[in-house]
């Protein structure tokens, strides 16, 4: 069985290098030489030759599709990366153009506003359970203090915490130890707004006060830290429990101290009350 057992492949390389030399010497002799014995190898010739074709030129098929597949593959590579860097302009491109308006509306609010106001950039959030707190990039040399109002275009943020030469803590009205004066702006009714952690709370309402989900508080002015009437919180949902002289309150910050990025510092005392000169403003 072992006979069998051969290699077409080899077997042809073979049978073409016997055959080789006969067909050399066949091309070279005339016409009229041609004898009829000659005809089988005139056809073997014809036939060698038209394999050799065939496979020479799949050959050269094959090499030039190859070629073509790596100048594909390195063309889309290169595609790939311009796309990639098309996307990375426009992301940075979208974030210049929010960062811009974010500028213009800040710029406008300083402008419009009658309070004295410093403007200063988010450096650091400190977002521990114990504290929520936020830097900023300004401090003593700017004129800061402790307990001076910090507050957003949206409304209050927290107030000055500690302060150094050129930066100052600032803790959020979410912290459990932050605590402003408010009052339920459609209804009147007064609380202290105090932090939870996440959210904040209005204590001290009591039970017959006209409290509804959705109320906007703002600030009282008495405390002597904001000025009256910056919006803190809205109402999330309130409850009025049988053991408990007062509702209890929870409110939804105005401003989410997870996203704040530029402040305002008020660093002048004033009694302006925002809500008469809003009224002022939507009369005109």
């Amino acid at each position: 069985m072992g006979f069998f057992n051969f290699d077409l492949k080899k077997l042809l390389i073979y049978a073409l290098l016997i055959l080789l030399p006969f067909l050399s010497i066949r091309t070279q002799q005339t016409q009229s030489k041609d004898q009829w014995y000659d005809k089988p190898f005139s056809w073997l010739a014809s036939e060698v030759q038209g394999l050799f074709f065939n496979f020479s030129e799949g050959v050269r098929l094959t090499v030039a599709e190859y070629v073509n597949l790596i100048d594909i593959k390195k063309q889309n590579k290169d595609l790939q990366l311009k796309i990639s860097e098309m996307q990375t302009r426009i992301q940075t491109l979208d974030e210049i153009r929010i960062e811009n308006s974010r500028y213009r509306e800040i710029l406008d609010f300083k402008k419009t506003s009658p309070l004295e106001l410093l403007p200063a950039e988010v450096i650091a959030h400190n977002n521990s359970i114990d504290h929520k707190t936020v830097q900023i990039n300004k401090g003593e040399s700017s004129g800061i203090k402790n307990f001076m109002p910090v507050i957003t275009t949206e409304g209050v943020a927290g107030y000055i915490l500690q302060t150094q030469a050129r930066s100052s803590t600032v803790l959020l009205i979410t912290d459990r130890y932050a605590v402003v004066d408010g009052i339920v702006q459609r209804s009147r009714s007064r609380g202290i707004v105090e932090g939870n952690g996440n959210n904040c709370l209005l204590r001290y309402v009591e039970r017959s006060e006209d409290v509804q989900k959705g109320d906007l508080v703002v600030t009282s002015g008495i405390d002597k830290i904001f000025p009256k009437g910056f919006p803190i919180a809205r109402v999330s949902s309130v409850e009025k429990k049988n053991s408990s002289v007062s509702l209890f309150v929870t409110l939804e910050p105005v401003v989410h101290p997870s996203k704040l990025e530029q402040v305002f510092i008020l660093t002048k005392e004033t009694d302006w009350d925002i809500e008469a000169q809003n009224k002022v403003t939507d009369v005109r």
